[in-house]
């Protein structure tokens, strides 16, 4: 897994996921009026999304960096 092709894809789909789910968490409060027990497993879940995406980012790098 030390290829730069490789590499690049972990870090294009760690910037990906923290998009997604920063937009997520911030789209929540536009929506109806939901239970709270929704609003914090969403938020949770956001939150452990972006912790994977910083590790998948981390791995990325330095597979990215290992190749050159």
């Amino acid at each position: 897994m030390k290829s730069r092709p490789t590499g690049l894809f972990l870090m294009a789909l760690a910037a990906f996921m923290v998009f997604e789910w920063i937009m997520l968490a911030k789209n929540l409060g536009s929506g109806p009026r939901r239970a709270t027990a929704f609003y914090v497993i969403h938020y949770i879940l956001a939150a452990v999304n972006v912790v994977f995406a910083v590790i998948l980012a981390r791995i990325g790098w330095k597979a990215w960096k290992s190749a050159s």
